[in-house]
């Protein structure tokens, strides 16, 4: 029970239906509450959301579902208050919620652009600042920020991803740097290629699927569960002495 006692926020974590591909926030979401946490999930895929957290419930685990569009400030608000009166507290904040933003420089318009940094970048800055109030109160916490590893490295298209993803990056280790004396940790986690709800259609692809597996060196795209037993580690006491580090879980790809 590594997180027992504990309450986590996963934002993007309405994919953890039982039986269906999952997300990193609804692999997660499974993963933390077998630990001992409550849990709240956050997400705009309403259907999705609200069966995940009906299936952990009917499972034993104390799991609700709140409607969270992370680029909105007010819905922040909202998603910290329903935390806050139903289970008293908040000691983990996952900011996974993500989506994809394909092309070149010239391809990008002025839209994806705004798009990317909206949802990861300035979801992630709303995320971390509505949760310190609430770790504050409880003596610290947890803030676990979903990057990528093209956080880290660059590739031939996906500009926009590749900039709101760097942002978190830096921003995470900005924040640690903060907060570190409040207890309070900050870290990203940076994947590289995983079999999602997100990544499904361009992973049928088998062209595409025999490009990325001659990237990987461990010969295989990796499972949501792999990243979200990294989130978990993050999350626990375990790694109480870091903070604005990053977690790359990749099969190798940025070893080379």
């Amino acid at each position: 029970m590594r997180l027992e006692g504990k309450v986590a926020l996963i934002t993007g974590g309405a994919h953890g239906v039982e039986g269906e591909l999952m997300g990193f926030g609804g692999a997660s979401a499974r993963l933390f509450v077998q630990e001992g946490a409550k849990v709240v999930l956050g997400d705009i895929a309403v259907e999705d959301g609200g069966k995940t957290a009906s299936q952990l419930r009917d499972a034993g685990h104390d799991a609700l579902f709140v409607k969270l569009d992370v680029t909105n400030e007010q819905d922040w608000q909202n998603a910290i208050e329903t935390t806050i009166s139903n289970f008293g507290r908040l000691d983990i904040m996952v900011n996974n919620a993500g989506t994809g933003g394909p092309g070149d420089v010239e391809e990008t318009t002025e839209d994806i652009w705004q798009s990317q940094m909206d949802v990861h970048a300035k979801g992630v800055f709303l995320g971390t600042k509505y949760a310190i109030p609430e770790m504050r109160k409880v003596g610290g916490g947890s803030i676990i920020n979903i990057s990528s590893i093209y956080g880290i490295v660059g590739s031939v298209g996906s500009t926009a991803y590749h900039a709101a993803k760097g942002a978190i990056r830096i921003f995470t280790k900005s924040a640690a740097v903060q907060y570190a004396s409040e207890n309070i940790r900050v870290n990203s986690v940076h994947p590289g290629f995983i079999a999602t709800p997100l990544t499904r259609r361009g992973f049928d692809d088998p062209e595409r699927q025999e490009f990325m597996l001659s990237r990987i060196p461990m010969g295989r795209i990796g499972d949501p569960y792999e990243i979200a037993k990294g989130i978990v580690y993050l999350a626990s006491d375990e790694s109480s002495y870091m903070t604005g580090s990053e977690l790359v879980i990749d099969g190798g790809m940025t070893a080379q």
